[in-house]
């Protein structure tokens, strides 16, 4: 028989009131939100070796037409055919091609040529990656990277015949931003509470003895790394979020310490809300307790340059910009020197098992993609070979696997000077357990547009506009990602539904070890 729902009394309201009144004076309590550590014991099995899954959103839906790119002729011809538009063409040049120095900052005239990979299963044709993307064409050679063509939501394989019956199941809400960041993190629309990062940090609960570090975020709030016991705890790119900020100088005393600690203390039996509230600041202060001394120094080797404790300055946080032609700081990079942090402290934070969550912003290029799309391409590059050279130099590059997701891909098809919503996209995963330089899923065949219509007949998998039909499903990429972390195959089915609609054989895409 279920409990009736607690409805506090007057009393009980006033006594919270005041304790929260008390608790306010700490600051903001956003943050706090996220400190909530798991609740009660896991059922997951034990894992006695370390494994960490870090995922990395592009938000606003990346433009993977421009980042991988078909090189053979018939795909080449119809690229430039598509991109290359007057005035502001957004088409990327040939391999090979020489940059031009005096041409505009981030233009693909100034950028050069493409950079060709050599995937060892080329599927008959030949690829390319973004001039930007120097430093991944180098992991890609050295098989610490792979890539992962046309994902997108599906909820059983789709073709465009399908399509054009009205009851097939799809994804809802298809080119929303809120709604297909949510369906990508969570595989459900906007407004959902669980996240499929957080579900198989549920699963694998047992292997942590410090359940509040489980799931962690420094790329800020996610549904992602929501689970039914474990929430995210988060931190930024200086290290833990300060509860209220009791650092500064009025919260610094150990007389504004002692008062928040009564506070805590105080916790009478009738007072549910308040003593959860208390509870989940003591999980917090717990836990920036445990970071303080666990954490190695940001300016201390390898996550640093020593002697260099503003970050800013650091030469190994800077990307070279292709609009300034200077260095600039790379927020990805500090993101990921946090996440590698935490991952080197692991054994005094008590961790087997992590899921870890960065982002990157500005991949909505409705405009400006030239310019834009540039600077992020050398941003994501420096910071996942940054990621990549920290992990080799702590030994850990086979237990650390970072993935990227994004809102959507974008429309093949150029608006003037930048690219509209899409679907399916391509995305990339990163580390030493991947067996990488290689494409996984079948990589679409890019068509010729009619000029009537704006739709991709002579191609299966362009959509209106040229925006990809996936081929391969979100739930096929994570349930890969979540076997290699020890989730089992009821784990998976529960916590991606839709799997069982796809064949056995390519439930595992098979990219890692």
């Amino acid at each position: 028989m279920s409990s009736s729902p607690f409805i506090p009394s007057a009393a009980s309201r006033r006594a919270f009131l005041r304790q929260a009144g008390a608790l306010a004076g700490m600051g903001a309590a956003a943050p706090m939100a996220l400190n909530l550590a798991a609740l009660g014991q896991a059922s997951a099995q034990a894992t006695g070796d370390y494994k960490a899954l870090v995922c990395l959103f592009l938000t606003g839906g990346n433009d993977s037409f421009n980042m991988l790119l078909p090189t053979d002729t018939d795909s080449w011809t119809a690229y430039q055919n598509t991109r290359r538009q007057a005035p502001d063409s957004i088409a990327l040049l040939a391999a090979g091609t020489a940059p031009e120095l005096g041409a505009a900052a981030a233009s693909p005239a100034r950028l050069g040529g493409v950079l060709p990979i050599s995937p060892l299963n080329n599927q008959g044709r030949s690829f390319a990656l973004h001039p930007c993307l120097g430093a991944l064409r180098d992991l890609f050679g050295a098989g610490r990277l792979a890539a992962v063509a046309n994902v997108g939501p599906l909820l059983t394989p789709t073709s465009k015949a399908d399509l054009k019956q009205a009851s097939f199941p799809r994804p809802s809400a298809l080119y929303s931003h809120n709604d297909q960041q949510s369906t990508w993190q969570s595989l459900r629309p906007e407004g959902a509470a669980l996240g499929w990062g957080g579900r198989m940090a549920d699963l694998l609960l047992a292997g942590n003895s410090q359940a509040i570090f489980s799931a962690v975020t420094v790329g800020g709030n996610a549904v992602f790394l929501n689970g039914q016991r474990v929430l995210p705890y988060q931190v930024n790119t200086r290290g833990a979020v300060k509860v209220g900020g009791y650092a500064a100088n009025l919260f610094g005393s150990t007389t504004a310490m002692e008062r928040v600690r009564n506070v805590m203390r105080n916790k009478r039996s009738e007072d549910l809300i308040a003593r959860d509230h208390a509870a989940m600041v003591a999980r917090a202060l717990n836990a920036e307790t445990a970071l303080a001394t666990a954490l190695p120094d940001s300016f201390g080797a390898p996550f640093g340059t020593p002697g260099l404790a503003a970050g800013a300055l650091d030469p190994l946080l800077q990307y070279d910009n292709p609009q300034t032609g200077g260095k600039a700081a790379n927020n990805l990079a500090h993101q990921l020197q946090v996440v590698a942090r935490l991952i080197q402290a692991r054994g005094s934070l008590g961790a087997s098992r992590q899921v870890f969550y960065v982002s990157m912003g500005g991949f909505d290029t409705h405009d400006a993609q030239n310019r834009n799309h540039a600077e992020l391409m050398a941003r994501l590059a420096h910071g996942l070979s940054y990621f990549d050279s920290v992990l080799g130099s702590l030994g850990l590059r086979d237990k650390v696997t970072l993935f990227t997701a994004s809102d959507f891909g974008r429309t093949f098809t150029s608006n003037g000077d930048g690219t509209d919503h899409g679907w399916g996209g391509h995305h990339l995963v990163m580390g030493g357990a991947v067996r990488g330089r290689d494409i996984y899923g079948k990589f679409p065949v890019l068509g010729v547009k009619n000029a009537s219509n704006n739709h991709f007949d002579s191609s299966p998998n362009q959509l209106a506009n040229g925006a990809l039909l996936p081929e391969v499903s979100v739930e096929q990429l994570g349930a890969t990602l979540g076997r290699w972390m020890g989730v089992s195959d009821g784990g998976l089915a529960d916590i991606f539904p839709s799997l069982k609609n796809f064949d056995a054989g390519v439930r595992d895409l098979k990219f890692m070890v």
